[in-house]
């Protein structure tokens, strides 16, 4: 009897509870089919076709004109599916930056905020590699490096930012920095859409490398990945088999 009865109150249980074991189970398959998608070249006509339908924003203020291409980089970082960001357009400096809200630095990840802002007017020597000015690939690329900055920063203490603050200060910090943000990137898939961002920018701008870290085969300095790490680095990953 007592046997019986157990087995009674488990089968109820797990009738109960079944369509949330099962949702969950299907939820990290998709997390993980997504984050292992890769696509060599989306076509900027059919993505949003084929890549946007049915991904959910929650907590996302996205402006309307870079809504393709900040959903199909989200795909890559079913991670922050929960966080807040919002993305603004204003004139600054950079292209391109992700932040926390300044008082959320010492938050919890889950109720931190961030704000990713896109550059509308630089110094006449970047307006070229503003992010309207990329091609498609290219800008699904550089939100990937601005998301996985989020994705690292969600991982992250408060006090860790005010290490942030200082190491803005050294430039062979901010090398190390940017350059872990590139690898990170393409650990989630986007590696070849970093490629296209590398490769424009370097076009658009005359170099053949950005100053800084020292790479390993010598080749001097460089902040950000150049095509040639990049694809070093597709090449040992095993998602890109």
């Amino acid at each position: 009897m007592a046997l019986q009865k157990t087995l009674k109150v488990f089968t109820s249980y797990l009738q109960k509870h079944f369509s949330c074991l099962l949702w969950g189970l299907l939820t990290l398959i998709a997390e993980n089919t997504y984050s292992q998608t890769i696509v060599k070249e989306f076509a900027r006509d059919s993505a949003n076709t084929y890549f946007c339908t049915g991904i959910t924003t929650k907590n996302k203020t996205i402006p309307l004109q870079y809504d393709t291409i900040v959903k199909i980089a989200l795909l890559y970082f079913p991670e922050l599916e929960n966080t807040k960001i919002k993305i603004r357009i204003k004139k600054q400096a950079s292209p391109l930056t992700a932040r926390p809200r300044i008082f959320t630095f010492f938050r919890k990840a889950t109720k931190r905020k961030y704000i990713i802002t896109i550059s509308n007017k630089t110094d006449s020597r970047f307006s070229a590699i503003l992010l309207s000015n990329l091609s498609f690939n290219a800008q699904i690329g550089v939100v990937g490096h601005e998301l996985s900055h989020i994705s690292d920063y969600n991982k992250r203490v408060g006090f860790y930012f005010l290490k942030l603050l200082f190491m803005h200060l050294s430039k062979k910090k901010m090398d190390q920095f940017e350059y872990k943000t590139d690898m990170r990137c393409i650990e989630h898939g986007l590696g070849y859409k970093l490629l296209s961002w590398s490769k424009e920018v370097r076009f658009k701008l005359n170099l053949i490398q950005w100053n800084g870290i020292k790479h390993l085969n010598e080749q001097g300095r460089e902040r950000y990945m150049n095509p040639e790490s990049i694809m070093r680095a597709i090449n040992q990953n095993q998602i890109y088999k």
